[in-house]
């Protein structure tokens, strides 16, 4: 930049650039000098070739000074591009604000909601959240803004599941996906307002299964599959013997038994927490009867991936029908599937006289609540209480003791 020159206008002058050029002359940068508490401020303006001339450059400071005179206004250049640029960023946050607030539901989960679950969530459950959005969600309001979908709608889609023969825990999953979406798009300030899911009654239900094997019905069952899939029949056995959830089956890898001691680790339950099982003796026979692969390797790994299961053997079901064991049973919850296992194990140890204190630790519930069901299943514990506070009465009485009895 070269010396400070001066123009016609006082106040206003400029310093000429050594190689830029506006036309065919150098390009020349103003400055506006004033007087403000006593001391002699100088701000730069702008270039001629962004449209200053001195002229525009005196109008500008005596627009300020005019402004220090009567405290209407800004009184320094900063000052006043300062607040320019605060509108300017008050209107792009009122234009962001309001392109969040028209975003459509099915953006918000494409785009938003489901990139981050497919982080954060196990593979399973964001697969779920998908399929049922796909299914029923965005066909029924996947357009609408999320601020204007409300409890109506929800109410709408509940009724057109239930319609369609979905069952209430289908309905419940989709809500709680849909509150989901909701509180995730209200910490990311897409939403504002109250979430609809919370005016909406969830439909009640009964979804626990009660049904499981007698002895006979298990020993028909596994004589069906021992012929017809000895893989099948292993992992079935596994689950009546131990308690395992199909999941936890095709997981196994043979890093997780430990024939020494007899034990199987589960690791990454449904639970979030790993628990140890023991086996009993034809567990331990079968697993030392089987070819033991590398520590990492799937005991039951899919036969066209090599990777882990998703769905039990076709082969499973086929012994149930063989068996008549679904014969002439409509509720679902009566009907015997690969879960029906896991329940016969807990169901017997418990008619065997097992806590359900320890029933729930095998099982691997988070809460003695899950394991509650069985609670039924202990008649002959409550049986053998009562009899015993009956002798404790006996003794009393014949110790001489003084006795509760009734009024």
């Amino acid at each position: 930049m070269g010396q400070y020159k001066s123009t016609n206008y006082p106040g206003v002058r400029y310093r000429e650039h050594t190689t830029r050029k506006h036309g065919i002359k150098p390009d020349q940068y103003f400055f506006i000098r004033y007087q403000k508490d006593g001391k002699r401020k100088e701000e730069g303006v702008g270039w001629a070739s962004e449209g200053w001339t001195p002229s525009k450059v005196a109008l500008k400071l005596a627009e300020l000074k005019a402004a220090a005179t009567t405290g209407d206004g800004e009184s320094r250049l900063s000052d006043v591009r300062a607040k320019v640029e605060a509108e300017k960023q008050q209107e792009r946050d009122r234009q962001e604000q309001e392109e969040k607030d028209n975003i459509s539901l099915s953006t918000y989960f494409d785009e938003i909601y489901f990139p981050s679950i497919s982080q954060a969530k196990k593979k399973s459950a964001h697969v779920r959240e998908e399929s049922l959005f796909r299914l029923w969600i965005s066909t029924t309001m996947g357009d609408k803004p999320l601020k204007e979908i409300s409890a109506f709608d929800l109410e709408r889609l509940k009724k057109i599941m239930l319609e369609a023969g979905r069952a209430p825990r289908s309905v419940e999953y989709t809500l709680t996906t849909l509150g989901q979406i909701f509180r995730h798009a209200e910490r990311l300030n897409y939403f504002r307002g109250d979430i609809p899911t919370t005016k909406v009654k969830k439909p009640k239900y009964d979804n626990k299964r009660v049904r499981f094997l007698s002895h006979d019905e298990a020993h028909t069952l596994f004589e069906i599959l021992k012929g017809k899939s000895r893989e099948t029949y292993e992992m079935a056995l596994l689950s009546l013997h131990c308690g395992l959830r199909a999941g936890e089956v095709f997981s196994l890898t043979w890093k997780d038994v430990d024939l020494e001691h007899g034990l199987i680790t589960l690791l990454d339950t449904k639970s979030s927490k790993t628990r140890t099982v023991s086996m009993t003796a034809d567990i331990q026979s079968f697993f030392m009867a089987k070819e033991t692969g590398s520590k990492q390797d799937l005991i039951f790994p899919d036969r066209k991936t090599g990777g882990i299961r998703k769905q039990i053997s076709k082969s499973f079901p086929r012994a149930v029908t063989e068996a008549g064991l679904n014969d002439r049973i409509e509720d679902r919850r009566q009907r015997v599937t690969f879960h029906t296992l896991r329940h016969t194990f807990a169901s017997w140890l418990v008619m065997a006289g097992i806590s359900l204190y320890d029933v729930k630790e095998l099982l691997g519930h988070a809460t003695l609540t899950m394991t509650e069901r069985y609670a039924h299943l202990a008649s002959d514990r409550n049986k053998k209480a009562a009899a015993t506070m009956e002798k404790i009465f006996q003794k009393d009485k014949s110790e001489g003791n003084k006795v509760v009895k009734l009024a």
